[in-house]
């Protein structure tokens, strides 16, 4: 089995430990902190929490991937790039990948999740618990889609941008990067770059914004 560190100390991170424990194809060896040097030396889940400086040292040995939620896991995701780690790729035994879908290094596929024919989906996506992905659709780096949303076929996503939970996204459309789509909206048109839409059907209620 493949050694994995997994970047983050919350919650979500004890759920990924749990979806890769059930993946058997990677062993959870430790976590990653970069905010609060407080978790470090840890434990979480009885195993060691590594401060981010430090896992450049575990380059030659782990892959990583980043349990947090917020799109803003970029800033974590970048500075261990730099440090050399390699990312994994998590896939649940009850996910249904397509043949023909390709993932991206640090995307998770959680329980449940359904990747349709022809998808593209980037780095460090979370496609989480019961989410459904429409055929030929492409969908950008540290992209979140939470529990329950579904997106159609043929949809474009930017980058950085969050899904909420039960949201469902029609066919044909572009939701652009840094986008929030609320929980429960119902996309029924474009979605532009940085903006919240909510509601059915979703209608735009700030500008400005940076999905997360």
């Amino acid at each position: 089995m493949k050694r994995l560190i997994i970047l983050g100390t919350g919650a979500f991170a004890e759920e990924v430990a749990d979806l890769v424990a059930d993946a058997e194809e990677y062993r959870v060896v430790g976590f990653g902190e970069n905010l609060s040097r407080e978790k470090v030396p840890g434990p979480l889940l009885g195993l060691p929490v590594h401060w981010v400086d430090e896992l450049g040292a575990r380059a030659a040995d782990c892959e990583a991937v980043c349990a947090i939620g917020t799109t803003r896991r970029r800033l974590f995701t970048d500075r261990v790039e730099e440090l050399g780690l390699p990312f994994a790729r998590v896939v649940h035994p009850s996910a249904r990948l397509s043949r023909t879908a390709r993932i991206g290094p640090g995307t998770i596929l959680s329980v449940g999740v359904v990747v349709a024919a022809q998808t593209r989906l980037g780095r460090h996506v979370i496609v989480n618990r019961g989410s459904l992905i429409g055929h030929h659709t492409r969908i950008g780096d540290h992209t979140t889609v939470s529990p329950g949303a579904n997106i159609g076929g043929r949809v474009a996503i930017g980058e950085g941008t969050y899904v909420g939970m039960g949201a469902i996204v029609l066919n044909d459309l572009r939701i652009g990067s840094g986008a929030i789509v609320g929980a429960g909206a119902v996309v029924t048109r474009d979605v532009p770059d940085r903006v919240q839409v909510m509601g059915v059907p979703a209608r735009v209620t700030r500008e400005g914004v940076d999905g997360r």
